[in-house]
């Protein structure tokens, strides 16, 4: 059998341990992978040759945590990603409310909390450059939300409004809204906000398609499919790009656990697998929240945050599922075979989503369903042993494991030195043997998984080669890290057997790439770029396009 198409005169990585100098590619499969002459020798005049030129191949990225629809929405809404402060994005909204006239609300999102004092913008600096119709920002994280006086009018929101079980509405001395909603309450705005169309969604779903391809991207986990506050639920859009042949990519989606029904739900789920039982889209695990973010105090921790004088506050953060609801839940998931994909950032939910995982162990006995608990801002020394002793999967998000703003000036000081130095423990993990996927949470930081790379080896942000490391002993090596952004997120989608390396019979899932990230130097990994992706041995991306 002949191939279409042979790379040679390069490096190409079958898997994080070991490389070849070609590859052949026949259909949508691997047809050969080794040293040059022999694949050479296989191959038929036919063939079309591409001559890599000293790059890299790798198997494709795989994004075990990521947000398509609402990233690809942000890129066609109003986008504060790259500004500089909040002058900047003030600048930013203003601009887009001139040039959007027709539109009856301004919708966008992107904006940091080191931005502004406490991390929590106000409602009448939005009202300056948006006086004439409601305007509502996300945050970076997804979990808060800056609102202008029109859209908290609109919404009747008031000093005698209650803040919801699931979240806070930020004061002014008054006790009106102050501007900033966290969690939950960023649902009594949204809801009122239009809703987008089918067309909407299913572009925004390609657009960031387009540009997880061309990140090496061949591959996801969809970590919100479902109806969630301002987020439109993107399986309609899905189910529309399979049946267009539009979706390009393989991907599983994590139904939303609703925190907001009970138990009554999980037959609910049940049928909506059914419904997406095959094809390049399945919706075989479910997304459950137990916490919110560190910054604003949501993170569900074991012990009180401390205040601005390091005193010991009375708040512990969220809890948005009970534990013994938790419990049950994740007992009957698994015994109807579903993964849990747990949101899981603070230490007491990182507790309460492994006690989940062995109440299911002990009902069910071990299955294969590969429970993985993401983000893992702060982890328990006694619970990371505990991750490789359950069989729990940690799905990191490196690129947060850095000094920056946010994590100095909103983070450190309230969770105080001794609970700040047990974040994110990658190399912890692996030692006490965890597997490991890896994700990017696009759009809440950038989805290039080679600045991901950077940060998991240098603990430095991307670009930055000198300054102080955050907890540089809890390093990845470059090998570990792309191992758990390829066979390790193939692993977790249940997809090890087709991608994640490039074994002969494996789908020909891979990206080019212009450097060697396993063999230059490490404060260099971040340089590296994508020159071309394929997905099932079809190109999706080429940078000369």
């Amino acid at each position: 059998m002949e191939p279409d198409l042979v790379l040679t005169g390069g490096t190409v990585h079958v898997d994080a341990e070991r490389s070849a100098q070609a590859l052949a590619i026949r259909g949508d499969r691997v047809l050969a992978v080794g040293a040059q002459d022999d694949v050479l020798a296989a191959a038929g005049r036919s063939a079309r040759r591409m001559d890599l030129d000293g790059r890299t191949v790798v198997p494709g990225f795989i994004d075990a945590h990521v947000h398509p629809v609402p990233a690809g929405l942000a890129l066609m809404q109003c986008t504060l990603e790259g500004a500089l402060d909040a002058a900047d994005a003030l600048l930013r909204v203003g601009r887009y409310a001139e040039t959007h006239p027709e539109l009856p609300w301004i919708v966008g999102s992107g904006w940091s909390m080191e931005w502004f004092s406490a991390g929590t913008p106000s409602r009448h600096d939005l009202d300056k450059v948006v006086p004439d119709r409601p305007a509502i920002l996300l945050n970076r994280d997804g979990h808060g939300a800056w609102v202008n006086s029109a859209a908290l009018r609109l919404a009747g929101i008031d000093a005698g409004t209650a803040d919801p079980a699931d979240g806070r509405i930020e004061r002014e001395p008054d006790g009106s809204a102050q501007g900033t909603l966290h969690e939950g309450a960023v649902d009594l705005v949204s809801r009122h906000q239009p809703s987008l169309g089918e067309d909407d969604v299913v572009a925004g779903l390609l657009a960031a398609q387009r540009h997880l391809h061309s990140l090496g991207v061949t591959g996801w986990q969809d970590a919100l499919v479902g109806e969630f506050s301002a987020f439109p639920n993107p399986l309609p859009a899905y189910r529309r790009a399979v049946a267009d042949g539009a979706l390009t990519a393989h991907v599983v989606g994590a139904l939303w656990w609703d925190r907001a029904r009970g138990l009554e739900q999980i037959d609910d789920l049940r049928e909506l697998r059914t419904e997406t039982d095959g094809g390049p889209f399945r919706a075989t695990s479910v997304k459950i929240m137990l916490d919110g973010v560190a910054e604003n105090f949501t993170a569900g921790m074991l012990d009180p945050y401390l205040d601005a004088c390091g005193c010991p506050t009375a708040n512990t953060g969220l809890s948005h599922v009970d534990p013994q609801v938790l419990d049950e839940a994740v007992v009957r998931l698994d015994a109807l075979g579903f993964q849990v994909h747990f949101h899981a950032l603070g230490d007491r939910a990182v507790r309460q989503a492994l006690d989940a995982v062995a109440a299911a162990r002990r009902a069910n006995g071990a299955r294969d369903n590969r429970h993985h608990l993401a983000h893992l801002q702060v982890v328990h020394p006694d619970d990371v042993p505990r991750f490789g002793e359950l069989g729990a999967t940690a799905n990191v998000q490196a690129l947060w494991a850095v000094h920056e703003r946010q994590m100095d000036e909103l983070t450190i000081p309230f969770l105080g030195a001794e609970r700040a130095a047990r974040q994110y423990p990658f190399a912890d993990l692996l030692a006490t043997g965890a597997r490991m996927c890896a994700g990017s949470d696009w759009p809440v930081s950038s989805a290039n998984p080679l600045d991901a790379m950077h940060v998991a080896v240098n603990r430095r942000a991307p670009g930055k080669r000198t300054g102080p490391a955050f907890l540089p002993g809890q390093s990845l090596s470059a090998r570990q890290f792309l191992d758990a952004y390829t066979a390790g997120s193939a692993w977790i989608n249940h997809a090890e057997h087709e991608t994640g390396r490039l074994d002969v019979g494996m789908l020909a899932d891979f990206a080019v790439l212009d450097g060697d990230p396993l063999t230059v130097a490490p404060d260099r990994i971040g340089d590296t770029r994508v020159t071309a992706t394929y997905v099932s041995g079809r190109a999706v991306f080429t940078a000369d396009r």
